[in-house]
C-alpha cells in the first residue's frame, strides 16, 4: 500500500512518470498476495482491486484522460461495493466520493449529487453498512452540487448539516478540496 500511497501522490502532482514506476512496484507487489489471504471476511486481492481502480483513476486524470478515470472509478465503486462488511472497512476511503468530486469538477453535476446522496444514504439504494452519513466531504460536495442545480432550499438544508458536521469532526480525512484565492476548505471553514 505504500506504493499506492506515493503513486497517488505523484499523479495528484502531475509526476505521471514517477507515479507511473510507483504502478509498475504496486502491480508487482500485488502479485504476490495469494487469492487465499484474507482480511476477514475479504479476500485480500478484491481490496487491492479497489485500490487499483482507484489508482488507474488517479493517474488518468493526471494524464488528462477524464472519460478512461470515470470508467476506473465507476469500477472502483462497484469493486467496493462488492466488498464484505467488515468494521473497519475493507477500503476505508469512500469510492463514491472520487467519482462525484470528478464529477462535479467536470461539470456532470446531476452525476455527481447522485453519488453523493448514495454515500450519504439520503436515496437509500445502499445497505446502511454502505453509507457515510453525515460525512464533512460528502456533505460539502452534495450542497455544492444543490446549489449548482439550484435546489436553495435543499442546498440550505444540507449547509446546516454539514456546519453540525464540520462542528462535530476532529480533524480533516483529506484536504483536497483546494479553494480558488488558496488555501483549503476544511481550514476556512473552520474559522
Amino acid at each position: 500500500m505504500v506504493y499506492y500511497g506515493k503513486g497517488i501522490a505523484c499523479a495528484a502532482t502531475g509526476d505521471v512518470r514517477t507515479a507511473e514506476k510507483y504502478r509498475e512496484l504496486y502491480a508487482a507487489a500485488a502479485k504476490k498476495v495469494p487469492p487465499t489471504r484474507l482480511d476477514f471476511p475479504n479476500r485480500i486481492v478484491d481490496v487491492l482491486k479497489v485500490a487499483r481502480l482507484c489508482w488507474m483513476a488517479s493517474w488518468s486524470i493526471a494524464k488528462g484522460n477524464f472519460e478512461v478515470a470515470f470508467k476506473h472509478l465507476a469500477n472502483a465503486v462497484e469493486a467496493d461495493d462488492a466488498l464484505l462488511y467488515t468494521e473497519p472497512w475493507g477500503w476505508v476511503v469512500p469510492t463514491r466520493h472520487a467519482y462525484a468530486a470528478l464529477s462535479l469538477e467536470q461539470g456532470r453535476v446531476e452525476d455527481a449529487a447522485r453519488a453523493y446522496a448514495e454515500d450519504l444514504g439520503l436515496d437509500g439504494s445502499l445497505t446502511r453498512a454502505q453509507q457515510h452519513p453525515n460525512n464533512v466531504w460528502a456533505l460539502q460536495g452534495y450542497h455544492e452540487c444543490s446549489v449548482k442545480m439550484g435546489r436553495e432550499a435543499e442546498a440550505g438544508i444540507i449547509a446546516q448539516q454539514l456546519k453540525v458536521a464540520v462542528a462535530a469532526a476532529e480533524c480533516a480525512d483529506c484536504f483536497v478540496v483546494l479553494l480558488p484565492e488558496g488555501g483549503c476548505w476544511w481550514t476556512e471553514s473552520r474559522r
